[in-house]
């Protein structure tokens, strides 16, 4: 598809920046906001997972690579899984991008909370989330969108699947893709106006393309 006829494509969602667009950047919806660029990937902590970073791993996949099956990242003890990802600068979230199965191994509940980088198991079941997002049993891409004004500095994001659909029979949590759409910004400096993934790759974009109108078809609704 050409440039100016991808655009067109999606030309009439709009772009909430206020900058003239300049078609030599011209990409997908998908890619715009990520903050895959503004991941402190080192940082990221991950209880409960089978194999050592492996949480790492799936935060580490780019778009284009969204559909592979590994890596995966599996929990180990029991259901639950508690990441924690920082970022580099302060971020203003908009949605989590994510990608499970269709099988009882899918997460069915996830609770965010923003700011608490030592957040334990015992402390994730007892605090009041910032927010609780039901997810959907698929093998396609959720984006699931947060409530922006809860979300507005986030230097720290902690995700709690505390539970799968497998209602108590299924002791293996399994999650292939987690990514991030929003705002970042330095402190002190204001919030870019459009972000997108580092090196996009042109030859993706029929797939993403298709891709991108069946994200959010099973939106997780927050509680």
């Amino acid at each position: 598809m050409s440039c100016h006829a991808e655009h067109e494509s999606h030309g009439g969602h709009g772009h909430d920046h206020d900058h003239e667009h300049d078609h030599t950047d011209d990409i997908t919806p998908a890619l715009q906001y990520s903050l895959y660029q503004h991941i402190d990937f080192d940082g990221i902590n991950t209880m409960n997972e089978a194999q050592v970073d492996s949480g790492k791993a799936v935060v580490k996949k780019t778009w284009a690579e969204r559909l592979e099956a590994e890596p995966e990242l599996e929990s180990d003890a029991d259901e639950q899984i508690l990441m924690t990802i920082p970022f580099t600068g302060q971020v203003k979230l908009h949605s989590i991008l994510l990608r499970t199965s269709a099988s009882d191994s899918a997460p069915r509940s996830l609770k965010l909370f923003i700011n608490r980088d030592s957040l334990d198991f015992d402390m994730a079941e007892e605090l009041p989330p910032t927010q609780t997002l039901e997810l959907s049993q698929t093998s396609e891409v959720q984006e699931l969108p947060v409530k922006r004004a809860l979300f507005s500095k986030v230097r720290h994001l902690t995700l709690f699947f505390e539970d799968n659909f497998g209602d108590g029979e299924e002791d293996v949590t399994r999650i292939s893709y987690i990514g991030f759409k929003g705002e970042w910004m330095q402190l002190g400096r204001a919030p870019a106006q459009i972000l997108y993934e580092a090196a996009p790759n042109p030859n993706d974009h029929a797939v993403k393309g298709t891709g991108v109108n069946r994200m959010g078809e099973d939106v997780g609704r927050g509680a």
